[in-house]
C-alpha cells in the first residue's frame, strides 16, 4: 500500500498562507508587540517633536531633519518587531507545535518560506502605519514653529515609507535567526548581535578601517533610509537599505538550507 505525502502544492498556498496567518494573529503577543511598537514609535514622536517646539530657537532649524526626528521611533518598534519575529518560530519548536506543522506540510523549506512570507506581509504593513501615523503626528505639532515638512518635500516621502520597509527588513532577519537558532533565548541574543554589536566592534578599529568599514554594519546601512539627508561617509538611503535586506536573505537562506537537514 502507498501513502502520499501532503504538499503545499496538493494543500494549496492559499490554505497553508491562511493557516499562518491564522496562527500569527491567534498568538497574545502580536497584539501586544504590535500595539507595543505602534505606541513606541508614536510616544518617541510625540515626546520628543513636543520637546523641540518647548525649547526652539530659530538656530535649531539649521540641519534640522524634521522627517527623521517624527520617526525616530521606530528604533524602539524595531526591538519589539525583532522580538516578534523571534517568538513567532521559536515559540512553535519550544511548544512542539512545529511538529503538528510539519506534518501538515512536510516541505519544511516551503512552510518556512510561506511562514516567513506572511510575517514579512504582516510587518510591513503594520510598518508602514505606525511610520505614517508617528510622521503626520510628529509634523503636526512641528508645524506650531514652522519647523515641519510635508510628503511632497523632497527625500520626505521615502522616508516614511522607508520607515515601514526598514522595520520589516529588520523583522525578516530576526525570524531568519529564529529559525536558525530555534531557542527563543538565543535567538533573540542573536538578534541583537547581529544588528548592533558589529557597529560596537568596528568602533574599536583603526580610524582607517573604521571608516570604510562602518557603513557596511547592518544598523548603520539600514537606517539610513530614515534621514532625508546622506551621512557623511555613509551609503546612500537606498543602497543602505538593499545591505541589511541582503545580510536577512543570507540568514534566512541559512535557515532554508539548515530545516531541511535538523529534527524538529
Amino acid at each position: 500500500m502507498t501513502t502520499m505525502t501532503a504538499t503545499p502544492a496538493t494543500l494549496g498556498v492559499a490554505n497553508v498562507l491562511r493557516s499562518e496567518w491564522t496562527k500569527l494573529r491567534s498568538l497574545r503577543s502580536t497584539y501586544w508587540t504590535a500595539i507595543a511598537g505602534v505606541l513606541a514609535a508614536v510616544v518617541i514622536a510625540t515626546l520628543g517633536c513636543l520637546s523641540f517646539v518647548q525649547h526652539f530657537t530659530p538656530n535649531d532649524l539649521v540641519g534640522f531633519d524634521a522627517a527623521w526626528f517624527s520617526v525616530q521611533g521606530l528604533y524602539a518598534t524595531q526591538i519589539l518587531i525583532g522580538a516578534l519575529a523571534v517568538l513567532t518560530i521559536s515559540g512553535e519548536y519550544a511548544t512542539g507545535m512545529i511538529r503538528t506543522t510539519l506534518t501538515s506540510v512536510p516541505q519544511r523549506r516551503s512552510m518556512l518560506a510561506l511562514k516567513g512570507a506572511v510575517f514579512a506581509a504582516a510587518v510591513f504593513v503594520l510598518g508602514e502605519l505606525t511610520s505614517f501615523a508617528a510622521f503626520g503626528l510628529g509634523q503636526a505639532i512641528l508645524h506650531q514653529k514652522h519647523a515641519g515638512v510635508s510628503l511632497s518635500d523632497p527625500n520626505v516621502l521615502r522616508v516614511v515609507i522607508g520607515g515601514g520597509l526598514y522595520v520589516a527588513v529588520v523583522g525578516v532577519l530576526a525570524f531568519g535567526l529564529g529559525a536558525l537558532v530555534r531557542r527563543t533565548a538565543g535567538a533573540l541574543a542573536s538578534f541583537f548581535a547581529v544588528l548592533f554589536l558589529p557597529s560596537a566592534l568596528i568602533d574599536v578599529l583603526p580610524s582607517s578601517w573604521h571608516d570604510a568599514i562602518m557603513k557596511f554594519a547592518p544598523a548603520n546601512a539600514g537606517t539610513q533610509i530614515l534621514s532625508v539627508h546622506r551621512q557623511h561617509g555613509m551609503l546612500s538611503a537606498w543602497t543602505g537599505l538593499g545591505v541589511l535586506a541582503l545580510y536577512a536573505a543570507i540568514i534566512v537562506a541559512a535557515a532554508l538550507y539548515f530545516i531541511g537537514r535538523r529534527d524538529a
